[in-house]
Order: C-alpha cells, then sequence, then structure tokens
C-alpha cells in the first residue's frame, strides 16, 4: 500500500505503508540507534511523536513480547528506509509489519531518511502527519500544520490508572542469561538470580519503562509504582525509604500538578532520584524552568561528562525538551552536561539527597555505562538510613 509523510512546512516524502491502515499526527523526531526498535516503539516518552530511524534496515529480528518497555506501543507513526523481507532471530514472535498492525500504528518505508534527518536538525522538530490510508497531499499537509505537540500532556495517557508492585513474584527482572551446554530450561526466558528486594520504594510512573523497574529490582529495590496523578501523600502512606521519579513524554512545563507534588515530597527528606522527564520535574521543584531543544537528544550515543570526576559516559536518551541552568538557584549544582550542546545533563542537590539526570541509565537500547547510578541510589539511602 502507499503511504505518505507531511510536514507542517509543506514536505512530502512518499514510501511504500506497512503496519496498520491508519493515519495519525505528531511531532516528527529522529532516533540514531541501530538497534533497539522494538524498545523504541513501547517508550511511552514517545507518545505524540512520529519516529525516524536513521539506520536504514529495520526489522531484520523481529518483535517479542519479552522486551517490550511498557503496556503497549505508544509512538504515533514510524519512518524507515527499508523493512527488512526477512524476520531471523529465534526469539522472534511476530514480524515488525505485523506488530505495528496488530497495535494500530502506520509505517512508512523507502523514505530517504538521510534528507529528512538533515531537515530536522537544521529546521528544527516538525509536525507531521503520517498515512497508510488514501489522503491526498494538501490533506496531509493541512493535518500536519493543525497539530500541537507544546503545551499538551501526555503524561496522563500513558501512565498506569492504577497503583502495582512490581514483579512480586520476580518473575520479570532478572537478567536474561544464555542457555549452556545441555542445559534443560526455557531458553527464551532464563534469567539470572536476584538479591533480597530489602529496600522499599515508591516509583512515580510518568510513563516509565519496564527496564527502569527490572533495574531497581537488580539492585534489591522493592518498588511500589503509583500513577502520575498520585499525591506526596499517597506516596508518604507506603514508608518508602526513597522516591523514584520516572521518564515520560511531552512538555515538562504542562505539569503543574505533578510538580507541586515532588517539590512536596522534597521537602520531607526523602532520598529522591530521577532520570530524563523525572529530571525536569525535578527541575521546576527546585525553581528553575524547562526550554525545547531544536531537535532533542534520541538515540544511544550521546556523550556525557561527569564534572566532578571528569569521565565521560555514552548515553541513550530520548528527550526533547531540557532544564535552563541559569533558572537553577544556587542550592543546586549542574554536575553532568552534553558534551555535544553543553545541555544539562545532571544535577544534584547540594543540602538535601536528591539528585538526577536527563537521560536513561536503564538504556533499552543503548550502552550500560551509567547502569552503576542505580546503585548510587541504593548508597544514597542506606547512608540516610
Amino acid at each position: 500500500m502507499k503511504a505518505i509523510l507531511a510536514l507542517e512546512d509543506g514536505s512530502i516524502f512518499q514510501g511504500q505503508g506497512f503496519g496498520a491502515p491508519a493515519s495519525a499526527s505528531g511531532e516528527v523526531c529522529f532516533n540514531t540507534s541501530m538497534t533497539g526498535y522494538q524498545e523504541i516503539l513501547t517508550d511511552p516518552s514517545y507518545k505524540g511523536q512520529i519516529v525516524t530511524m536513521t539506520y536504514p534496515l529495520i526489522g531484520n529480528y523481529g518483535v517479542n513480547e519479552l522486551d517490550v518497555e511498557s503496556w503497549r506501543p505508544h509512538a504515533s507513526g514510524f519512518v524507515i528506509r527499508e523493512l527488512s523481507p526477512v524476520v531471523s532471530n529465534w526469539r522472534a514472535e511476530h514480524t515488525l509489519a505485523s506488530y505495528l498492525e496488530k497495535n494500530g500504528i502506520p509505517g512508512i518505508q523507502g523514505v530517504d531518511t538521510r534528507a529528512l534527518t538533515k531537515k530536522l536538525r537544521v529546521r528544527g522538530a516538525l509536525n507531521g502527519f503520517i498515512s497508510t490510508e488514501d489522503i491526498s497531499e494538501a490533506e496531509a499537509v493541512k493535518r500536519a500544520k493543525e497539530f500541537v505537540f507544546l503545551g499538551v500532556d501526555y503524561v496522563k495517557e500513558v501512565t498506569h490508572k492504577e497503583a502495582f508492585h512490581w514483579d512480586e513474584k520476580d518473575e520479570q527482572s532478572g537478567a536474561f542469561d544464555l542457555v549452556r551446554g545441555s542445559e534443560k530450561t526455557d531458553a527464551r526466558n532464563n534469567r539470572k538470580p536476584l538479591p533480597a528486594a530489602d529496600i522499599p520504594i515508591v516509583a512515580f510512573d510518568y510513563g516509565m519503562k519496564y527496564n527502569i523497574l527490572r533495574r531497581l529490582r537488580q539492585h534489591g529495590f522493592a518498588t511500589q509504582v503509583l500513577p502520575a496523578t498520585a499525591s506526596a501523600q499517597d506516596a508518604l502512606k507506603y514508608k518508602p525509604a526513597g522516591i523514584f521519579l520516572s521518564n515520560g513524554p511531552g512538555d515538562p512545563a504542562a505539569l503543574d500538578y505533578i510538580v507541586r507534588e515532588v517539590k512536596a515530597l522534597a521537602d520531607t527528606g526523602i532520598p529522591i532520584f530521577g532520570i530524563c522527564l523525572g529530571h525536569q520535574i525535578l527541575g521546576q521543584a527546585f525553581g528553575g524552568k524547562t526550554f525545547k531543544l531544536k531537535f532533542g537528544h534520541r538515540g544511544g550515543n550521546q556523550p556525557v561528562k561527569d564534572l566532578a570526576s571528569g569521565k565521560v559516559e555514552i548515553t541513550s536518551q530520548n528527550h526533547g525538551f531540557a532544564v535552563d541552568p541559569k533558572s537553577l538557584p544556587k542550592e543546586v549544582s549542574v554536575d553532568r552536561i552534553n558534551l555535544n550542546d553543553q545541555t544539562v545533563e545532571g544535577m544534584r542537590h547540594k543540602t538535601k539527597p536528591i539528585f538526577c539526570v536527563q537521560y536513561h541509565p536503564e538504556a533499552s537500547p543503548g550502552p550500560h555505562d551509567s547502569t552503576p547510578l542505580f546503585a548510587e541510589f541504593r548508597s544514597l539511602i542506606e547512608k540516610k538510613a
């Protein structure tokens, strides 16, 4: 089937459709990861966005039900250069095309993704419209222009509606282990043993990736997950030793109700760790402001410098907004920066047990340089106790 991608500036990209016979509007962005399309599609931070992959061949290892990062895919549409005609992986349960079709998401292949990415880097992020249905170019451009991304609260659309305790039976969090020799076990789901879950924490779900919860459990946290709309008092009822603030989609400036509750939690003295949107929420709770980046950071190759140690981490990132360092009070220090554009990548409160990073230490997909941050969170809680 034919497909079309239109941008608000009037640009048109024609291609072949795959996935669902559907149409969708969204902010068009690009991701530079070479693998991990399944994790990207199911990352709730992509709510309201049409994702373009810069790597040319996508879909070659299929999709499986174990590596999802949320309860469903959240990207509005998917743009690639070439869809692999062959799926070759022993863990695959679906093709990429059938997975998108099952979840009502349109995809387009045959697009010059280099030209599209260059346009987004030069012009900045643009709203777009993708369709695998019979829609004219004029109508597609019109729909792209009508879409609104700034100021919209997407968090309420992706958060789990009810509170739950993560992996009470320890069946989902162990790191995968390869089957060796003549071991008789489920090769698709062979996991390493977990430590005792001896530190109770509350995690606010603003659009949380499941691998964050897996990493927290691997570091000995017993995690109670609360919806984004939960209050500080709701969290304190669980008597947590720590508070975790997750990633999530959209404009952080549209989330005053969340900032208010996090500010209340920051005044309790309970250790807090935030990532991505959680980092931006903390920036606002500290009294700072956020701003929109020209085209965002999305991919698994972003260099971040730890200003205290001088070390550089290669990080996995997915965000289109950043904290303005000039707006932060003197009680907050910027301890990590992005080496590509010098934006804020980490903050730490000087007198309270609170720290946060703009990137994804749980990766999935991406490098594991930043995994020790979960151990740092545990250490912070143990010192406080």
